[in-house]
């Protein structure tokens, strides 16, 4: 059963007018206003970084290793999101795990469609090893269309012949581009936040016409063989699930090691919602388990 706490979330994200026909400069700043100033962990910081030209930020926890880092890539359906709306989530990423993040304003949509982000993550990617870090000491996350752009970054990096992390966790990931799987159905009633037509939305931003099965940009369609130990966390009422539990079955036909976490009453990236949630903070110790054991000590 759901807490109380997150059963108050739903109900005021049910609350919330479906915003037909804004632009996405008003959803960008609507995003920001939201929860662009959630307060951080006490002792947790944030400093400007210049990527290899990519704007970045390094949020780094009281007490976090310098030499462990997890990259984040943002969610926002490619179309909204920023260092801003997700320093938070990130920062209490790293207090949980006890490593630094690196989180990246990778360019938006429709300004800037695929393989724009992809490009910019495997960017920031080349620009942590270029600082020596090795990449057995580093991982790969990220929430939604950062999700999804977490196995994008993986593919692209295995096809460039790059090191690949120690491991990855994309939360709540969108990795096929139609809208077409079953739970966007079965879930639409349940989910408050993410909608089939919004998704399609964004979907016609990014892609800017080309093939809605292009690899990098749906990665449920990719060649997954050859990627390191991943966890996913979906939650069970979110539209998205059938991309999280499909996608992790592809992955284990593929020879990965690929596990799939349902979270029961999930929302859509529940983690944000922490430390208020206790099922966003149970969520976020899970993910920081699987981050440990990857991560030599």
């Amino acid at each position: 059963m759901a807490s109380d706490e997150l059963v108050s979330v739903i109900e005021i994200l049910r609350a919330q007018p479906v915003a037909d026909g804004v632009t996405v400069e008003e959803m960008r700043s609507g995003m920001e206003a939201l929860i662009g100033n959630a307060p951080l962990p006490e002792g947790a910081s944030i400093e400007d970084v210049d990527v290899d030209g990519v704007p970045g930020a390094w949020v780094t926890a009281d007490g976090a290793a310098d030499d462990k880092v997890v990259l984040y890539l943002h969610g926002g359906g490619y179309a909204i999101g920023s260092i801003k709306t997700h320093r938070a989530l990130a920062a209490n990423i790293s207090k949980a795990v006890g490593v630094r993040v690196l989180l990246i304003d990778y360019r938006l949509a429709p300004e800037h469609p695929h393989p724009a982000a992809v490009d910019d993550a495997v960017t920031a990617w080349k620009w942590l090893l270029a600082q020596g870090l090795a990449p057995a000491n580093m991982a790969i996350s990220g929430d939604s269309a950062g999700g999804g752009l977490t196995f994008a970054t993986l593919l692209a990096l295995r096809d460039q012949g790059l090191p690949l992390p120690a491991c990855a966790v994309p939360i709540s990931p969108w990795v096929e581009m139609e809208a077409i799987s079953d739970s966007h159905t079965t879930r639409a009633e349940v989910d408050p936040m993410v909608h089939s037509d919004g998704l399609k939305r964004m979907a016609d931003w990014y892609l800017n016409g080309i093939d809605v099965k292009t690899p990098l940009a749906a990665p449920l369609h990719a060649d997954l063989r050859g990627l390191p130990p991943i966890f996913v966390q979906v939650g069970d009422a979110e539209v998205l699930l059938d991309d999280a539990t499909r996608i992790v079955e592809k992955a284990k036909a593929a020879g990965v090691d690929a596990t799939c976490e349902v979270i029961p009453d999930g929302i859509h990236v529940l983690h944000a919602f922490a430390p208020l949630v206790p099922e966003a903070n149970d969520a976020i110790d899970r993910l920081a388990a699987f981050m440990r054991q990857h991560l030599p000590s």
